[in-house]
């Protein structure tokens, strides 16, 4: 009994050991961090000189080399790192040309970003990508145009370093210690919109909608963006100008294929006070996203709004925000992490403020503020200069990377011990809580009852594979009535959250 004792009491220590040891991608286990800089991950047409707005203007674009500057931790042993790409902000225009106290890959808070994941063993990459648009246009159908263009050329420019990579270490021996199949896309500000809608624009076709589209007169229209004259949404195809195009010239090259046998896929994307340009191009299935967003954001709306231009303040675009985007990812199922129980404080605060919808924590300030995580000098023209001091701007980033943990190590499979993270879900039968699905085979419907002591919270439904396919929060209801929408015939699992526990059904449809 004494030694049955002993062997207990030492169970109790090594578990104690396990749950407050730090550990890899939860804790800052490294020290030291190189910076390996700059690395060219492709090179691509760059239409900045066209920025003089002289119609007579007949500059040509010129291939520029795209860059990165590159942070690994010091000592590690470990080859096959997750990737976290990070796209600084700036309006898609060069510092400090574009008035703001952003725009550069060394920008403050995108080299702590940086800094901290690599102390924490991934690998990450402070990207730049190419930047030109015209804010100054008196028109506002071609100041929207070329801002599509600029966030269609990010979105590019993003996955043409991703390939980067993925070629790197299928080709050069992994030089630089990543999984290929591990990478997260990450924003700040105009940055943002890049992983943001990296992550839903899977078909070029989505972006033929009406805001879209230049009215020629006549009945004719001509999209803002062609994939023969601009490149496809991967930039793996050349995009070449055509005899009587009406912008640029005949015969100019606007994008040039890098890495173009490897696959543009990740896995993450992490948006922080970014837009995306019509939600009707999310779908079920893409790839997750976490968002981070001041909701009075002057520029970047949170919900929907109309982009405007610093200073000038003409109408650009509108756009839906980290709201928007966070809660169709949540109704479509596309959020690995979505139904777990989060016990820690940072998400307790985010799920105070957000409605309900995971994967979005927004950050209350004043009005016309934005960016509470961005800080450096401030730029003479910028008419709403940032904070100079990191002790305002570093705690927003305690919480950016703390909500991003959790979700980051359930997300890329990362086998994180989330203790103090998420707890243990209570499985109730589904005897006590009444739940009964009818009809049971179904067709285009599901009603879903539970006893009156039980309200359901939220319905997450998988299919057999264990992929989330459906999500549904805030029903706080005793009775649901379910849509099939677009899932195929086949059994399904029904996991409902209540107050204290989950229980668990089969549905099948027919």
């Amino acid at each position: 009994m004494k030694q049955l004792h002993t062997i207990f009491a030492l169970l109790l220590m090594m578990m104690a050991g396990t749950a407050f040891s730090q550990q890899r991608y939860v804790d800052e286990i490294f020290t030291e961090v190189e910076k390996t800089s700059p690395i060219v991950y492709g090179q691509n047409a760059s239409l900045i000189l066209l920025l003089d707005n002289d119609p007579t203007n007949d500059v040509h674009p010129l291939k520029q080399p795209l860059v990165l500057d590159l942070y690994r931790p010091v000592g590690d042993v470990e080859t096959a790192r997750p990737l976290v790409l990070v796209f600084h902000s700036g309006i898609f225009l060069p510092y400090p040309a574009n008035g703001q106290s952003t725009g550069t890959r060394t920008d403050s808070s995108i080299v702590e970003v940086c800094m901290r994941l690599a102390r924490m063993g991934y690998v990450a990459a402070s990207v730049d990508y190419r930047l030109f648009w015209n804010p100054q246009d008196p028109d506002e159908i071609d100041r929207r145009s070329t801002l599509i263009n600029a966030a269609y050329r990010g979105i590019q420019d993003a996955r043409t370093a991703i390939r980067f990579f993925k070629k790197t270490a299928a080709e050069n021996g992994n030089p630089y210690g990543i999984d290929p199949n591990k990478i997260v896309l990450w924003g700040h500000g105009t940055g943002g919109y890049i992983p943001a809608n990296a992550a839903i624009l899977d078909d070029y076709n989505k972006i033929l909608i009406p805001k879209f589209l230049i009215d020629l007169g006549g009945g004719n229209f001509l999209p803002m963006i062609i994939e023969q004259v601009n490149g496809d949404i991967n930039g793996t195809s050349v995009g070449l100008v055509p005899p009587g195009y009406p912008i640029y010239q005949p015969g100019d090259t606007l994008c040039y294929p890098n890495w173009p046998n490897y696959s543009s896929e990740f896995q993450l994307a992490v948006n922080l006070g970014g837009a995306i340009a019509d939600s009707s191009w999310i779908d079920p299935g893409q790839t997750p996203t976490i968002s981070f967003h001041v909701p009075t954001d002057p520029f970047a709306p949170y919900v929907e709004g109309i982009v405007k231009v610093p200073v000038l303040n003409y109408n650009v675009i509108e756009v839906q925000g980290s709201y928007i985007l966070a809660k169709l990812m949540n109704e479509y199922g596309n959020l690995p992490y979505a139904d777990k129980t989060f016990i820690d404080p940072y998400t307790a605060v985010a799920n105070s403020r957000n409605d309900g919808y995971e994967g979005l924590f927004p950050f209350p300030r004043a009005d016309n503020e934005a960016g509470p995580w961005e800080w450096n000098p401030p730029n003479p023209g910028d008419p709403n200069p940032m904070p100079v001091d990191p002790a305002d701007a570093k705690p927003y980033l305690d919480t950016v990377i703390q909500y991003f943990i959790p979700r980051a190590c359930i997300t890329l499979g990362l086998g994180c011990d989330l203790t103090g993270y998420t707890a243990a879900e209570e499985v109730l039968n589904t005897v006590d809580t009444g739940l009964k699905l009818s009809p049971n085979p179904a067709g285009e419907q599901v009603q879903l009852t539970t006893d009156a002591a039980f309200p359901i919270e939220h319905v997450y439904v998988y299919d057999m594979s264990g992929r989330l396919v459906k999500a549904h929060t805030q029903v706080n209801s005793n009775n649901f009535t379910m849509d099939r929408n677009s899932l195929s015939g086949g059994t399904y699992i029904v996991k409902v959250f209540f107050e204290k526990g989950i229980s668990v059904e089969k549905v099948i449809f027919k």
